[in-house]
């Protein structure tokens, strides 16, 4: 921060406005930024491992498991988004406990469940209450992550079964007239060209998890949202140097320029994508 923002009163204009985007609340509200895109940067290939796990259960011939994929797709997708991350987060975090509980504390005595409370020993906690606020910032992001990925993996998922059963039964039938076995032609001939299909849907899905990266404020997470609600709401001299009005309406005009700007640039890198594995390949109306 500047030396002469020691003294907020002497400042005027510019200056004024200068110390007050560099109070160490503001740093963190930059930072937020870097909070959105590492949830994208990791929640991006989570969910996509979700998927194909659930995209090869779905067309899976064991029974259970094709019932489980589908199961998975069906019942993830046809609930409201936001019920699942609050269900999702409240869940994971109570399993991880009971699974502690479970090897930490043998002897307990007394049922977990206790009416609505759920209580397990002190030692299962997650994270421990001694434990530093970065430890507790990490776990909160961390489950949040988690639950981003099981959630939009459901509709990588659909996305991925869809483009699996999109590629030309004939070059499958060809592979298995040349002698290779199911699993063979699966991973040398269906997963290779299943990349073309997919993308369009896995593209909008991209676009649709960049937009969600908001709900990180309803779980907890101080996410750009949160910072831009906290910082952007009146302020009076009794609780702050900077006391200034509702100014929510320029803070939330900084985080659509920021998603207009991000979503921009991922359109750009899509279509490029796209355009190179197109390339060469085969179409109703010819060779791309």
């Amino acid at each position: 921060m500047f030396s002469y923002c020691s003294d907020p009163d002497t400042l005027a204009g510019l200056q004024w406005l200068s110390c007050y985007l560099t109070t160490g609340k503001h740093m963190a509200f930059y930072w937020s930024f870097g909070t959105v895109l590492i949830l994208l940067a990791i929640t991006a290939p989570a969910a996509l491992i979700f998927g194909f796990g659930g995209a090869v259960a779905a067309r899976s011939s064991v029974l259970p498991l094709r019932w489980f994929g589908r199961s998975y797709i069906a019942i993830v997708r046809g609930v409201p988004d936001i019920a699942f991350f609050l269900f999702f987060v409240i869940a994971l975090d109570q399993g991880f406990e009971w699974i502690r509980h479970q090897v930490l504390c043998p002897d307990w005595d007394q049922p977990i469940r206790q009416g609505n409370d759920f209580v397990v020993c002190q030692a299962a906690k997650l994270p421990l209450g001694s434990a530093p606020q970065w430890v507790h910032e990490i776990y909160g992001f961390a489950i949040a992550v988690l639950t981003f990925a099981i959630v939009f993996g459901a509709f990588a998922a659909n996305v991925l079964f869809g483009a699996m059963r999109a590629v030309p039964k004939a070059q499958v039938e060809t592979a298995a007239a040349y002698g290779m076995t199911r699993r063979q032609t699966f991973r040398q001939i269906v997963v290779p060209q299943m990349w073309v299909y997919a993308l369009p849907g896995l593209g909008n899905l991209w676009m649709v998890l960049i937009k969600a990266t908001p709900l990180l404020f309803l779980l907890g997470v101080e996410d750009i949202v949160y910072w831009a609600r906290e910082l952007g709401g009146a302020k009076t001299p009794r609780f702050t140097d900077y006391p200034h009005g509702d100014w929510r309406l320029w803070y939330f005009l900084a985080l659509l320029v920021f998603y207009l700007a991000f979503t921009r640039v991922s359109e750009i890198f899509l279509e490029r994508l796209m355009k190179r594995l197109t390339r060469g390949q085969a179409t109703m109306g010819g060779t791309v």
